[in-house]
């Protein structure tokens, strides 16, 4: 499986690199949404891990272009940032995120939250 992970961080997406090339994943990155639209236009990916605050293009403003293009329909995204307040987590699911995590994190719970999703083998 594939996945893009996008943070503007490059240490949160090493970090975040790292847990999914363990779990089996090949790892694309990007660090802000027009970066990701372009690598979703070159590569295919399963799965796709946003954080929400951004330069350029938040997550939440990229989640709802992909999600408008039925050809990501069959992508899971999960937000994976700082906002924790409850409207921004129903926001965000209502955007069609699959599931949420609160940073900081665990290892342990970003696995969590792949095997929900149905994407560790």
């Amino acid at each position: 499986m594939q996945a893009l992970v996008v943070d503007d961080s490059s240490t949160m997406r090493r970090v975040l690199k790292s847990i999914l090339i363990t779990a089996g994943f090949t790892v694309l990155e990007a660090k802000c949404g027009p970066d990701a639209l372009d690598c979703l236009k070159q590569n295919r990916a399963d799965l796709a891990l946003l954080d929400w605050n951004m330069p350029e293009m938040t997550g939440i403003e990229l989640l709802a272009k992909v999600r408008a293009d039925h050809s990501y329909d069959e992508m899971k995204i999960m937000m994976v940032t700082t906002e924790s307040e409850q409207p921004e987590i129903e926001r965000a699911l209502e955007a069609g995120a699959d599931e949420y995590v609160m940073k900081p994190f665990t290892r342990e719970s970003i696995l969590d939250k792949l095997a929900i999703l149905g994407c560790l083998q």
